[in-house]
């Protein structure tokens, strides 16, 4: 008897950039999904002052960072005779990525205008939401903090053909933008995942650790 056995899809991960005005998301997919993810988490504690022996109190979330290694190859494309490739190498992926970092042409160019009208004071650019997604699961707003290009070999007209980018994430919580603000219900359904999944990993029985049911409160 034969048997089929059809592999499970592979999920990539991605970055998303959403502007305000324009509600169309641009996905930035991993060409190879990194091997390593560092995530750090930072509590954040309230120590009372003047209170010895209080409980300690969380202000909100921890803060959250986390660092992926983005590695970027034209060699499939440059196999496949790909005329793009062999012209601009990987420039179309690392220019997507580093426009993440960058404000909008046009608008540079306009407040240039506006200063040159006499206007006294130019707000800066809200940056556009940037999104971490990582599977079904973890939907997280960033914010860029870190960013490294190595680009490790050239075509013979010096457009890079394989780099690795080097990123550092800052992840957005409640506790860092209004509850207008589309992270806000982002990152608190994100808790409401973790939340939900911790459930399964626990249990209000001290049997297995201290041979009985005791109370301990």
């Amino acid at each position: 008897m034969t048997s089929f056995f059809t592999p499970p899809r592979l999920l990539k991960g991605a970055l998303v950039s959403i502007d305000s005005p324009d509600p169309t998301p641009r996905v930035i997919v991993f060409q190879y999904n990194p091997n390593t993810l560092t995530r750090t988490l930072e509590a954040q504690i309230v120590e009372e002052e003047g209170k010895s022996g209080s409980p300690p109190r969380l202000k909100g979330a921890p803060v959250e960072t986390i660092k992926i290694d983005v590695e970027i190859d034209a060699a499939d494309q440059l196999d496949k005779g790909d005329a793009t490739a062999g012209d601009v190498g990987i420039f179309p992926q690392l220019s997507a990525l580093e426009l993440l970092i960058y404000p909008k042409s046009d608008l540079i160019l306009a407040n240039n205008q506006l200063l040159k009208i006499g206007t006294i004071e130019i707000i800066p650019p809200s940056a556009p939401l940037t999104l971490f997604i990582w599977g079904k699961r973890r939907i997280l707003p960033v914010k860029l903090t870190e960013f490294s290009v190595t680009e490790d070999a050239h075509h013979p007209n010096l457009s890079p053909i394989r780099a690795k980018v080097s990123l550092g994430l800052r992840v957005l919580s409640y506790t860092d933008v209004s509850a207008e603000n589309p992270a806000w219900n982002l990152f608190l359904a994100h808790q409401r995942i973790k939340e939900t999944l911790a459930a399964l990993a626990t249990t209000s029985s001290l049997n297995a650790v201290v041979g009985s049911n005791l109370k301990l409160v």
